[in-house]
């Protein structure tokens, strides 16, 4: 996707991750705009978890004596950065995934590139000459403010770091020994290393102030690494918090082609569908999610999740579950899949996934109703697709003691109302579907009740634990799963049905109270005609599906809510308290435009070519906001400005799962 300067340069974001959550990010035009972004945002062991490293790398090159010509950021007089130069680039462009920058500075044309080895705490930029007879000498500054990335930037800036000579390089260290020793070498001919302590100020983070954040603050720089580009041969500034016999054990152009093979290996194995073209971008996409949880320790060494989001997100149950098929599956990574199934079996608690895991904590968090029902759904395909019956026939009890657990009641008040045999949820200060904005005590969309998901997604699992039971033989333990999805779908085909409106209601029995019914028309209702086993009766999948095309569809996927609603809010910005409240009263979802798909193609059986349509406008995005990727959400009305995460997990994975689907 090669493009010209000037074109939003401050808005377009790129991000390479290394596979242990950990990830390298900033604007095409080198500006920090946001807290997160740096060279080097490090995935470490708790209670650290992932922390900004490196910051920020001013770039220049001196022709003469005193003839410097910076590119990127620009440093002035008084070490004050101006985080708005990029005068000299040409050109932007992602190659396999990688970011790719060329620069013109008078008569020489300038590459640079960047990666992260998978799987280390490494991060390698290398420049080369690729045009010009003259030879400048390259000079880099690096700065740094070590901190958890999520840590406001107007922290104050700690006593600056002890410098050391340490294997052909420099380690910086932390005078409080909280965190690792970043170290840097710069390899190439004639290298060298100025010690040049300066203190930079007031950086501005510009979309951290549109966020409502903190949004200025300090970094310290270490000094200048130098040396005179050569006619052949590159030049490469490596950081790193690994020892240096790990980071080194390849030199830079070996660890890059290394990682150009990795990366050639993923299209090789997605389905024949996603090797070329869109879809092929989407298949990287999707690589920087699927990560081994090197932040939590005891894991074990195949322990396998997904990355919800980036840049603030972790792992959630919920993401991975619904992400896992897309992600995995579809790229024909099923060893990964099974993993991931075995590292979430560990941690059911009282018939519940992990709803998230914090950053910088080993233990997950629990407050979700839906997390563990997809759980059902992904094991479902993840056995479709790869014929693992071992991994299905070793969880087997642990699911059946999940539904038990609901039947019983459990955490949250998630219980089965014996009254009906629907799904109910709720508990004061919580939110617990997937619509789960909260800010401070404000739970915007509590959906407390039976929510229509959630009833879909439990008659969908006692379907899958009938048939998984009858084929192990237990024909007792079937029957009974079998008489409860009988009675749960009997209740919610009387129960949910909204004439009027000829869809379903989103909510029954709305806070405990009984016949209470909420009415606002959301995407949720999709999922029970989407689901291998529909709780919504046939004869009216096609209205359903016409209400969600007209009310919620757009190019980049679905309202969460449908315009005229009294708490419709069409646009997502502003602070905190501004976001959360339009999250889920209106903001569209790229992940939705799976479920729509699916049920759309069951409703429209005799046209599946048709739904191929929905999966357009994605393309265009690739170019925007964080390139090559999806974003998490997008405004309600039109233009659909992007917003939220630069790259998510279930964005990806739907638009990259339909994709496919809709190829034959």
């Amino acid at each position: 996707m090669p493009w010209k300067a000037g074109e939003s340069l401050l808005e377009r974001e790129w991000i390479v991750t290394n596979g242990l959550g950990g990830y390298a990010t900033g604007t095409v035009s080198g500006a920090v705009t946001r807290k997160y972004h740096g060279l080097l945002v490090a995935a470490l062991a708790a209670p650290l978890g992932r922390t900004v490293m490196w910051s920020h790398l001013a770039e220049s090159l001196r022709f003469g004596e005193d003839d410097v010509v910076s590119f990127g950021a620009e440093e002035r007089a008084g070490g004050q950065l101006d985080l708005g130069g990029a005068d000299h680039l040409l050109e932007f462009r992602l190659e396999d995934g990688l970011p790719v920058w060329t620069y013109r500075v008078r008569n020489v044309v300038l590459e640079k590139r960047l990666f992260l080895p998978h799987l280390q705490n490494t991060v390698h930029v290398t420049y080369r000459v690729i045009e010009g007879e003259t030879r400048p000498r390259l000079e880099l500054r690096p700065a740094f403010k070590f901190r958890h990335h999520e840590a406001p930037v107007d922290s104050a800036l700690e006593e600056a770091p002890r410098v050391t000579e340490s294997g052909g390089g420099y380690e910086i260290t932390a005078q409080t020994g909280e965190f690792p020793p970043l170290r840097m070498k710069l390899s190439g001919e004639n290298s060298g290393f100025s010690d040049a302590p300066a203190h930079v100020h007031q950086v501005i983070y510009r979309t951290e102030q549109q966020r409502g954040y903190a949004h200025e603050g300090d970094l310290w720089s270490p000094g200048c690494f130098a040396l005179d580009l050569a006619a052949k041969g590159t030049a490469t500034l490596t950081g790193t918090t690994e020892e240096w016999e790990v980071a080194e054990a390849l030199a830079p152009e070996e660890a890059r082609e290394a990682e150009l093979q990795r990366r050639a290996r993923l299209l090789e194995e997605a389905a024949p569908a996603a090797r070329a073209g869109f879809a092929a971008e989407l298949v990287l996409a999707a690589d920087q999610f699927v990560i081994r949880p090197a932040a939590r320790p005891g894991n074990r060494g195949d322990a396998r999740t997904v990355i919800a989001g980036y840049h603030w997100f972790t792992d959630w149950g919920r993401d991975t579950m619904i992400s896992l098929e897309g992600l995995t599956l579809t790229t024909g990574r099923e060893a990964e899949a099974g993993n991931i199934f075995r590292t979430f079996a560990e941690y059911v608690r009282n018939g519940l996934i992990p709803n998230m895991f914090p950053d910088n904590q080993s233990e997950g968090l629990y407050h979700t109703a839906d997390a563990t029902l997809w759980f059902f759904h992904a094991m479902h395909r993840y056995t479709e697709y790869s014929g693992d019956r071992a991994t299905l026939q070793s969880l087997l009890p642990t699911l059946v003691e999940i539904a038990e657990q609901h039947l019983r009641g459990t955490k949250f008040n998630i219980r089965v109302d014996p009254a009906d045999g629907l799904l109910a949820q709720g508990a004061e200060g919580y939110q617990l579907t997937w619509m789960d904005a909260k800010m401070d005590d404000w739970v915007v969309t509590p959906r407390r009740g039976k929510a229509v998901e959630l009833n879909a997604l439990w008659y969908n699992a006692l379907r899958l634990l009938e048939h998984w039971l009858s084929e192990s033989g237990d024909a007792e333990a079937a029957a009974r799963f079998s008489g409860n999805a009988d009675r749960t779908r009997a209740s919610f085909n009387e129960r949910f049905w909204f004439e009027e409106g000829g869809y379903l209601y989103d909510v029954v029995d709305c806070n405990d109270e009984s016949g209470t019914c909420d009415s606002a028309c959301r995407p949720n209702q999709l999922f029970t005609i989407s689901l291998e086993h529909p709780v919504l009766e046939e004869r009216r999948w096609a209205s359903v599906v016409a209400v969600a095309e007209r009310q919620l569809l757009t190019p980049v996927g679905l309202r969460s809510l449908a315009p005229g609603d009294p708490h419709y809010q069409p646009i997502y910005s502003g602070d905190l308290r501004s976001r959360d409240g339009a999250y889920h009263q209106g903001t569209v979802w790229g992940w939705l435009i799976g479920p729509f798909v699916d049920a759309w193609m069951k409703a429209h059986p005799e046209e599946p070519k048709r739904a191929r349509q929905f999966l357009t406008g994605f393309e265009e995005h690739l170019d925007h906001a964080g390139l090559g990727t999806i974003s998490e959400v997008f405004d309600a009305r039109e233009p659909h400005i992007p917003g939220g995460c630069i790259a998510q997990a279930w964005s990806v994975a739907e638009v990259l799962r339909c994709w496919v689907k809709t190829a034959t």
